[in-house]
């Protein structure tokens, strides 16, 4: 699947709403780090590194749902097919 340079802000968007719904936190913070899934204080939090570049971020997260279980939760399939590239990829 190609993803169009436009089309990753929007998925983006859609991503982090899916986090919330499995009760996830998503924050973007600037730092040295990559980012990805944790546990803080008892809450599920995906952090972000707010200077990577948006495809970067949308790969972060995307791994950070396939760590959360996301293979159990009915997704688009457009969003199916991008979180199932993207980790074969990795």
């Amino acid at each position: 699947m190609k993803i169009k340079e436009r089309e990753f802000e929007k998925l983006l968007q859609d991503l982090r709403q899916i986090a919330q719904e499995m009760g996830a936190k998503v924050r973007f913070e600037r730092g040295d780090f990559k980012g990805g899934y944790c546990i803080l204080k008892d809450d599920r939090t995906i952090v972000i590194n707010k200077l990577s570049t948006l495809q970067r971020k949308v790969i972060i997260l995307t791994n950070a749902l396939k760590e959360l279980g996301v293979d159990d939760k009915y997704l688009t399939p457009k969003i199916r097919e991008v979180i199932e590239e993207i980790s074969e990829v990795q």
